[in-house]
Parts: structure tokens; C-alpha cells; sequence
């Protein structure tokens, strides 16, 4: 999958074998994308892919605080998951830890997304890296629709 385009704006690659790099350029400063991805009520607006709708968003905003989401899709199926922050340093850095309740991603992901100011801070480039313990279980997230579910949420976002 590596520098494949998976939607207009999201670029997917895979420079390790335990990571996958996502980027996408936003037209907005990095403040307020860095509220979209931590604020509850921004993030229900975009998170997730078309047909799933974020129901849940509980965020505790600091070095080991918790996170926790859960979105409701097709048929009413339910996907919840969750993590703790490890670094917190708005509005450029995130690090948290990521694990799925019904195991279709069994372990826990590292995800960092960092935020450049790009076009004099009227844009901002998302640069999310997600490091699995094996390349096992990061090939297995590549054959997932996780690429596409992400684009359809970033579009929602831009």
C-alpha cells in the first residue's frame, strides 16, 4: 500500500514493518484541527467512515488521561475503542496508546499524530503514525478497510 492515495488528500504508507504513515494537508490552522481530533463534540461531527456515527466520546485531555469511543454503523453493529494519552503538546503532538474492544485488531497500537503549520499557518499537515508490536498485525490493519474508513472521515473533517 505504500504511497497509495487512498482518498483525494490521504496518503498511506508503510516505512517500517511494524508502522503505517497517514498525511493529509487540512485548510485550517493547526489549533483548530488539533480541537477536532481532542474535542468530543467536533469529533462526533467528522470521526469515522461513511455510515458509522461516533456516539460515545469520552476524553480526558492529559498525560495519562483515557480516551474512549464507540460509533454505532451498518445494522446497528457496535465498534468501541480506546486508549491513554502519553504525550499531550497542543496544538503540534499527540501520543496515545489505541486497542479495540472486540479484538478484529488484536494488540495495542502506539498512534502519534503531529501537525505542521504549512502556507504561512493557514493549512496544516496531520501526519498520524501508527506502530504495532508485529508486522503481522500491521499487515493485517493494511488489509482492513481502516485506509478507507480514515479518508471518509478526513474528507468530513476538511
Amino acid at each position: 500500500m505504500s504511497g497509495d492515495n487512498v482518498d483525494a488528500g490521504l496518503v498511506v504508507t508503510t516505512p517500517t514493518d511494524t508502522r503505517i504513515v497517514m498525511t493529509r494537508r487540512f485548510a485550517a490552522p493547526r489549533r483548530l484541527v488539533f480541537a477536532a481530533l481532542t474535542e468530543p463534540d467536533l469529533l462526533r461531527r467528522w470521526l469515522g467512515a461513511d455510515g458509522w456515527h461516533l456516539i460515545e466520546a469520552d476524553v480526558d485531555l492529559r498525560v495519562g488521561g483515557r480516551w474512549r469511543f464507540v460509533s454505532r454503523g451498518p445494522g446497528g453493529a457496535l465498534l468501541g475503542h480506546g486508549g491513554e494519552y502519553r504525550v499531550v503538546d497542543p496544538p503540534a503532538r499527540l501520543v496515545y496508546t489505541e486497542r479495540y474492544d472486540d479484538r478484529w485488531v488484536a494488540g495495542e497500537a502506539l498512534v502519534e499524530a503531529a501537525l505542521t503549520e504549512v502556507d504561512e499557518g493557514r493549512a496544516t499537515v496531520l501526519t498520524t503514525t501508527l506502530t504495532y508490536p508485529s508486522r503481522e498485525l500491521r499487515d493485517h490493519v493494511l488489509r482492513s478497510p481502516m485506509a478507507r474508513g480514515v479518508g471518509e472521515g478526513h474528507r468530513r473533517l476538511d
